[in-house]
Order: C-alpha cells, then sequence, then structure tokens
C-alpha cells in the first residue's frame, strides 16, 4: 500500500489508541510485522504542546519510518499549525482524528463529534492539507450515530481535498466499541475512491482480517484493542495472508522474553514511577490468559518499584519453564506454544 512517498510493506496496521501507542509499543507492534503504528493522539492545543505528556507522545527516537503522527482539534487553524509543528518535531505522514469516541474529546468538539459538521470537517482537511508537504491521512468512524452515517460523503470529499488514506472504523460514534463492527460501509466507501482505505474495527484473528479484506476489497487492515497483550497478532496475520497457515503464538519462553524486553523499554521511556505505573495494564493484559495469571497480576499491581516488578514477571515465567529465562534481547521471535 502507498501513501504518499511512502511504500507499507505489508496490509497490517498498528491504530493509534490514547494511554496505548506509546513509543515502547509502536516499536513492539512493528518489530511483530506492523506496517505503520500511527502515535497517540496529540492535541492542537498549543498550550499543551510542552507538557511532559506532550513530549513524551512526540517522541519517535530510533522508530522506523514513516512516523505517523494523529492530530486532534476542532479548529482548522489550530489544527494546521499543530501538522507543521509535528511535521518540524520529525513526522512524516500527518494523521487527522474524526474517530474518537471519548467524551472527553466529543464535548469540544473534537474526535468522532467532528462528523456532526461536514462543513468543518472539510475546512480542516484544507487547512492541514495546504499546510505540509507530507501526506496527511483520516481516520473515522461510520458516522455519529445509526441516522448520521455520513462516512461515505466525508471519504469523497476528503479525497478531492487532498486526504491520502482513510482508515474506517466500522461503528458509529455512539457505539462507542460496543456492539459488532460493519464493513459494509467500509466496503462502500472503497468501492467509491481512489485512495488507499484501511478498515479497523473488531479485526481480532487471522481468518478475520483475511474475510474483511476480502469482502471490502480494502488495502490494509488495522488493529487496535486486539493487539493489547499480543502484539504478536501482526506477525500472525501477515502469515496466514501470504500462505494461508496459521503461526503459533510465541511459546513460554519467547513470551516472557517478549513482556520483560517491553518493561525495560518502557521503563526506560518514563522513567520510575511512571514507567511501573504503565507496565502494570501490559503485564496484566499479556497475563490474564495464562494459568494463574489474574492472581498474578493482582498481585503485581501493589508493586511500585521497577526491579521488583520485573523480577516478579521473570518469577512468573521461570516457574513454569525448565530453564531460567534469559535476559530479554531488543528483538523476539515467534516460536510454537
Amino acid at each position: 500500500m502507498q501513501i504518499g512517498p511512502y511504500r507499507l510493506e505489508g496490509q497490517v496496521l498498528l491504530a493509534p489508541m490514547a494511554g496505548v501507542t506509546d513509543r515502547p509499543f509502536r516499536q513492539l507492534a512493528r518489530r511483530f510485522g506492523a506496517a505503520l503504528a500511527t502515535s497517540e493522539m496529540t492535541s492542537a492545543d498549543a498550550s499543551l504542546w510542552h507538557t511532559e505528556k506532550s513530549r513524551l507522545r512526540r517522541d519517535h527516537e530510533g522508530e522506523s519510518g514513516p512516523i505517523s503522527v494523529q492530530i486532534a482539534g476542532h479548529c482548522p487553524t489550530l489544527l494546521a499549525e499543530a501538522a507543521r509543528f509535528n511535521v518540524a518535531q520529525g513526522a512524516q505522514i500527518i494523521d487527522i482524528n474524526l474517530g474518537c469516541p471519548a467524551k472527553k474529546v466529543c464535548r469540544v468538539d473534537a474526535g468522532s463529534a467532528l462528523m456532526r459538521d461536514p462543513a468543518r470537517v472539510r475546512a480542516i482537511c484544507e487547512a492541514v492539507v495546504a499546510a505540509v508537504p507530507v501526506p496527511v491521512t483520516l481516520k473515522m468512524r461510520t458516522g455519529y450515530c445509526p441516522q448520521q452515517k455520513n462516512a461515505l460523503d466525508l471519504a469523497v470529499m476528503a479525497e478531492k481535498v487532498g486526504i491520502q488514506a482513510l482508515a474506517v472504523h466500522g461503528r458509529t460514534r455512539d457505539q462507542h466499541y460496543t456492539g459488532a463492527a460493519e464493513h459494509e460501509t467500509v466496503a462502500l466507501i472503497k468501492s467509491r475512491v481512489g485512495i488507499p482505505v484501511i478498515a479497523n474495527g473488531d479485526i481480532d484473528t487471522p481468518q478475520r482480517a483475511a474475510a474483511v479484506l476480502a469482502r471490502t476489497g480494502c488495502d490494509a487492515v488495522m488493529i487496535g484493542r486486539a493487539a493489547q497483550g499480543r502484539p504478536w497478532i501482526f506477525a500472525q496475520i501477515n502469515h496466514f495472508l501470504a500462505c494461508g497457515e496459521h503461526l503459533p503464538p510465541p511459546g513460554h519462553a519467547a513470551l516472557g522474553l517478549a513482556l520483560l524486553g517491553h518493561l525495560d523499554a518502557l521503563y526506560a521511556f518514563y522513567g520510575e514511577p511512571r514507567g511501573v505505573r504503565v507496565a502494570r495494564k501490559h503485564i496484566g493484559w499479556t497475563c490474564s490468559a495464562l494459568t494463574g495469571g489474574a492472581a498474578f497480576w493482582r498481585s503485581v499491581q501493589t508493586l511500585d518499584d521497577a526491579g521488583q516488578q520485573r523480577a516478579a514477571v521473570r518469577a512468573f515465567f521461570n516457574a513454569s519453564l525448565p530453564h531460567p529465562l534469559p535476559a530479554a534481547g531488543p528483538s523476539v521471535p515467534l516460536a510454537p506454544a
């Protein structure tokens, strides 16, 4: 799939998720085969750009390109300035957030709330496209509510004003993440525009990814919640699309190494104690499905020291292995379970 000058190797992308797709998680997803990993959304409010939170969201050191940054807001002028600012900070693709259903985002008329105002969406797209020399993409939902499913009209408009790719989550804003995602709207959009279209929503297995691609004719799929705790899903989908065979999940040792490596990256990125707090959810996502995982996760939530947290995770995995885990490396291959 081509986005502007960038040729993506693969058809599986990581969705931007606030509080999840920080630099360590993006790098982990890319190592497991994600063709693109867009950052957490950054605000168009310039007064927030120099906070610690925003600084970390703009940190792309060591990432594989292209660097894709998502921006959120409701004012065309401010979004254009945010796009320029992020390009100056290293962004190679700018993504406009038209999909976030969170109340705190929608109550300031940003995210998926913008879908109620097509004229403003057009003004935003035009302003951002004109502001930067890099490709601009758009992530949206099928509409604000079932009575206002206007994603097709917005997609056709977006292509006309220079948007170079679209990602469409198969739910309306009022659905949030409930019910089943539908991809009929995504297929309709793909049939009416010439730019790349990416399907998003409930794509959580290799078979589902292949079925959605076949049904919609889309150029790629985007994985969000299904990658939490199992970033190897990108490798599994890539393998299934390439040869129709199932790639087993990591074995217990490889899984432990992957998690320990991710914890080390979080500690280095955030420092203590924030890195420990952020790591808790990743430990929960990764371990909850394992034998004894739920109880283990509850026990580590009381730890506030990185060394203790890491040692507890290592001990949890070692307890079920014939040999202790080696030191975690920068790259963890998949291995049969």
